[in-house]
């Protein structure tokens, strides 16, 4: 076994007395940081490996905090001025998961990068830590390399905002196999209207 399967096992063991004890410390260190700030390298080299991470110039990896929970609705005194239905304020949960929120909130402060992918790093009662691999589309680095030249495109713009990352694809729904057959034809409602609207040749 190569040094990168080492790591990922020792990765798939958390409960692990070792893994406790540095996911613990780590945690700690973590909360002392800023909410959004740069890694020097990877914490899971492995994991990074396989989501599309080098360890060359170009690439630059962001650590985030985001806080755990639910979603409150954000209307003034609770009031949420509608019908019975709509009233819902405190037990609501998110659509996206908590590491898309963490690449787009990544995306938004580092505008000039492109994000490509994220990982699950550590997390307490209070915060889940992600890690967000960025590429700098403007690099030479990144534009001359056949293999990422398809991240500087301009429709690459922001693709955590838009739901094209990998985190984000899974409340989307999306994928292959049976599993996933509403969301045949690029989205649920995609499905559903193709399936339910009656479509006529203009002369008939």
């Amino acid at each position: 076994m190569g040094a990168y399967r080492y790591i990922s096992e020792l990765w798939r063991k958390k409960q692990s007395d070792v893994m406790r004890f540095l996911l613990r410390v780590r945690s700690w260190q973590y909360r002392q940081l800023n909410v959004i700030h740069r890694v020097p390298k990877s914490t899971r080299p492995d994991r990074a490996r396989r989501l599309g991470y080098k360890s060359k110039q170009g690439y630059v990896i962001f650590r985030i905090r985001v806080r755990r929970g639910g979603r409150k609705r954000p209307v003034p005194k609770g009031q949420t001025m509608g019908k019975p239905t709509n009233q819902g304020v405190n037990q609501l949960k998110n659509q996206r998961t908590h590491q898309a929120i963490a690449e787009e909130r990544v995306g938004r402060k580092c505008g000039a990068l492109r994000v490509l992918n994220s990982y699950w790093v550590a997390q307490d009662s209070t915060f889940k830590f992600y890690e967000v691999i960025c590429l700098d589309p403007f690099h030479k680095a990144i534009r001359r390399n056949p293999d990422t030249q398809w991240i500087t495109k301009p429709v690459m713009k922001h693709r955590e905002m838009r739901g094209l990352t990998s985190a984000n694809k899974k409340s989307r729904g999306l994928g292959k196999g049976r599993r996933y057959s509403k969301t045949i034809g690029g989205s649920r409602w995609a499905s559903w209207h193709r399936r339910n609207v009656q479509k006529f040749h203009r002369k008939r």
